[in-house]
């Protein structure tokens, strides 16, 4: 099984599998038909508080990654990614932040990746 990251502005493909918005909040300028989601996990996603500390400030992205770990570890909405993880061949976690590298879909592939294996 693989788990990938990907814009949700992206054209869908089929080798996505099962997709993903990890998102609390709906990104800007795309609709819903066009998102192409199987899911919106909008509780997987970091909290309010802890996504407007980061601002998705590069210098913040350590910090933030310690911090939303902290936080998935407490969060119920883990197991449930988990078990569509373990039903799904590819799963794509999509989010709308502009840094492919430094974002909350990072860290949590990362966090589900180290829990599947």
């Amino acid at each position: 099984m693989t788990i990938a990251i990907k814009r949700v502005y992206e054209q869908a493909e089929p080798s996505d599998g099962y997709r993903i918005l990890v998102d609390r909040l709906w990104p800007r300028g795309i609709s819903k038909v066009k998102a192409r989601l199987d899911l919106w996990l909008k509780e997987i996603g970091p909290t309010t508080e802890l996504r407007k500390w980061f601002g998705h400030d590069p210098e913040r992205f350590e910090e933030f990654r310690v911090r939303y770990l902290q936080e998935l570890d407490g969060n119920p909405a883990v197991s449930e990614l988990l078990d569509i993880c373990r039903t799904h061949d590819a799963v794509t976690l999509l989010y709308g932040a502009k840094d492919p590298e430094r974002n909350q879909a990072v860290v949590l592939r990362d966090y589900l990746a180290a829990r599947l294996s």
